[in-house]
């Protein structure tokens, strides 16, 4: 995706530790225009695909999944990295471990909002070495639902993670893959 490309080189930032900040449009200050393209891109690459969930984490992926999931006309599932009052019954959990934040925590889903008849997307804003995913397959799995795909906006292909879940035979789309980020010369190389 061309201008989601040019959006990371004009106002993305390299940091130590292969962190790319892109908190000026993606994450933390949302462009919701820019947002709607994106959706509209998820939308495109799984179309055919019967989708009735769109599944992501809190916080970060919470816009870009409401987006797709306007675009699809379903609902959109967010996992909780923690236990609240407000959610009752059984539940889903699995533990994920954060690259950015060097923690593990658990992440919850309701057992009411994902069952076997359901086809889910799961959608975030980063794809490293996929620890969220693997976390939201497994919940995935657990429910009986049937897992359709994944699709990540900025997908760091260097950290393999991508490849990885493809390797699996899970449908994998990454609307931006960096090949490779220097901090130092502050420059980013795309995988075409």
């Amino acid at each position: 995706m061309e201008i989601l490309k040019k959006r990371i080189l004009s106002d993305g930032e390299i940091h130590e530790g292969n962190i790319l900040k892109v908190d000026g449009f993606l994450n933390h200050q949302i462009d919701i225009p820019f947002l709607q393209e994106i959706g509209k891109e998820f939308y495109r690459l799984f179309k055919d695909e019967n989708i009735n969930k769109i599944l992501t984490i809190e916080s970060s992926g919470i816009a870009i999944g409401s987006m797709v999931a306007q675009e699809f006309g379903c609902p959109l599932v967010f996992a909780k990295k923690s236990i609240t009052k407000n959610i009752a019954g059984d539940i889903y959990l699995t533990p994920v471990e954060s690259y950015t934040h060097g923690t593990t925590y658990g992440v919850i889903v309701s057992k009411s909002f994902l069952g076997k008849e359901d086809r889910v997307l799961i959608v975030d804003d980063f794809l490293a070495i996929g620890n969220a995913l693997d976390g939201l397959i497994h919940i995935v799995k657990e429910s009986g639902a049937e897992l359709v795909g994944c699709g990540a906006v900025i997908e760091k292909g260097f950290q393999g993670g991508g490849d990885r879940l493809r390797k699996k035979g899970i449908h994998v789309e990454s609307l931006a893959i960096i090949e490779s980020m220097d901090c130092e010369n502050k420059t980013i190389i795309f995988r075409d």
